[in-house]
């Protein structure tokens, strides 16, 4: 019996092939370690397992003190910040393709869960920014991000001008196609795609990136997470606001995005022996040429 764990949750990325009998085999094994275990109400709709109770994010939240994410980075996304709020670890098992937060490897997962299951293993929480859309003083849309808040110009528009404030002070109108307020875990995200630094998950920074700026001086800045970020819209059409998976598009004129550290934070637990930089080693291939 596990004295660590009494209730997992499963949350699967449904859409990816042979996906229903790997969560089964994963169910068993936790029945087996003495633990109850539930399936996210999208994972069981979508994969048709009907052999375990179905729970949506606020009954896991509710019942079970963890949850066994199988898929890539994005199925995680989703689920950490939902379940946040919640304080519900999470576990990651990688069946997509780079796999920064969800890291126990796909044949590896029943060697990694159970001295996990048992209480052996390295807890690393990560903060999260949460936001909202202004327009002329009223909240219109809010969001909460693990990753990143993104405010870019429309596929079809030319650059945009964005105003930033931090706290309230102002510090530049940026023309770019966008800027990228991005967490530390968010650093390996979109962030370094438009040249942004890694940040360790362990410093307490936001990371502001222009999107393909139109001035060269318009450098990413690593911003103190005690901040207020305001972002608002000066020129261009189309713009959006986009807080991980969750988007308002069609911003104005005018509109403002405004992002600070959230309460909650999003807890990952790893296998004991766990490196932050042993991950970004394999999976930025850092290895390669050394002997």
């Amino acid at each position: 019996m596990s004295g660590r764990f009494q209730h997992a949750a499963l949350v699967g990325k449904y859409q990816a092939e042979g996906i229903r009998p790997l969560l089964e085999d994963i169910a068993h094994v936790l029945v087996r370690q003495g633990l109850e275990v539930s399936i996210e109400r999208q994972t069981a709709l979508n994969t048709g397992i009907t052999e375990f109770e179905s729970l949506d994010a606020e009954g896991i939240g509710r019942r079970c003190d963890l949850a066994v994410v199988v898929g890539g980075d994005g199925t995680m996304l989703g689920i950490a910040r939902e379940l946040a709020r919640h304080d519900v670890p999470l576990v990651g098992i990688n069946q997509g393709r780079l796999g920064f937060i969800t890291d126990v490897p796909l044949n590896q997962w029943r060697e990694a869960l159970g001295p996990l299951l048992a209480g052996d293993y390295e807890e690393d929480p990560r903060a999260m920014l949460e936001g909202a859309v202004w327009r002329d003083g009223e909240r219109i849309f809010e969001g909460l991000s693990l990753n990143d808040v993104v405010v870019s110009r429309g596929a079809l528009a030319s650059m945009i001008e964005i105003r930033v404030d931090i706290d309230d002070e102002f510090v530049a109108n940026i023309r770019a196609d966008g800027l990228v307020l991005s967490s530390p875990t968010g650093s390996t995200a979109y962030s370094l795609s438009a040249g942004g630094p890694i940040l360790h998950p362990r410093i307490g920074g936001w990371i502001l990136v222009p999107i393909a700026s139109h001035t060269m001086s318009n450098r990413p800045i690593v911003l103190p997470d005690s901040a207020e970020i305001r972002m608002t819209v000066v020129a261009g059409r189309d713009a959006s606001a986009n807080f991980d998976m969750q988007g308002l598009a069609s911003l104005l004129h005018g509109d403002q995005v405004r992002v600070q550290r959230s309460a909650h934070k999003v807890r990952f637990l790893h296998p004991r022996g766990w490196s932050y930089y042993a991950t970004l080693r394999r999976k930025l291939r850092w290895y390669e040429g050394v002997v």
